[in-house]
């Protein structure tokens, strides 16, 4: 299986916050914003794998600020690690100011894929070569979210967490 650069998976969509988007004070809804983080991430997670996904879990999201109503919206998504059959995928979300065209960072997520086969069941995904110093970080920060996501759903031992000792204990 051939390994894919974090540029291979670049998924990138532009919307408008249109009025049926928007809650009552004028702002995007949140959970129309996880879904368009959705399915930017998918397709980036299918670049990588080129197979079926489903979302795993949504590991982080952060709303900075409120995005008004006529916005235009950038979300940018990239697999920032794979493991056996799951994907890390990163969401920056930009708003575009209407008069100078300058972009701001509003909100980001960290969303997890896994590629399955016809019968629903989890299947390998090529390895992910981070190169710029963004995709290096995110890649090495992405162990320890999985070693902590799997501690706090029982499924790995504290103990066992290896890139958390380093972290928080300094060890090896």
């Amino acid at each position: 299986m051939k390994s894919k650069t974090a540029l291979e998976t670049l998924s990138i969509t532009t919307k408008v916050v249109l009025p049926n988007d928007t809650n009552t004070l004028g702002n995007l809804f949140g959970g129309q914003l996880l879904a368009w983080m959705d399915v930017i991430s998918s397709v980036a997670a299918h670049r990588h794998c080129k197979r079926v996904v489903v979302t795993a879990s949504v590991n982080n999201v952060s709303f900075r600020t409120p995005i008004k109503q006529g916005s235009i919206v950038t979300l940018e998504a990239k697999v920032s690690r794979a493991f056996n059959s799951s994907m890390e995928v990163f969401v920056d979300v930009f708003v575009e100011d209407h008069v100078t065209g300058v972009r701001h960072k509003s909100n980001e997520a960290i969303y997890t894929f896994v590629a399955v086969d016809q019968n629903g069941g989890p299947i390998d995904v090529p390895e992910l070569i981070p190169e710029t110093e963004v995709e290096k970080i995110r890649y090495e920060s992405a162990l320890r979210r999985k070693q902590l996501s799997l501690i706090l759903a029982g499924k790995m031992e504290a103990k066992d967490a290896t890139e958390l000792k380093k972290l928080f204990l300094g060890e090896d």
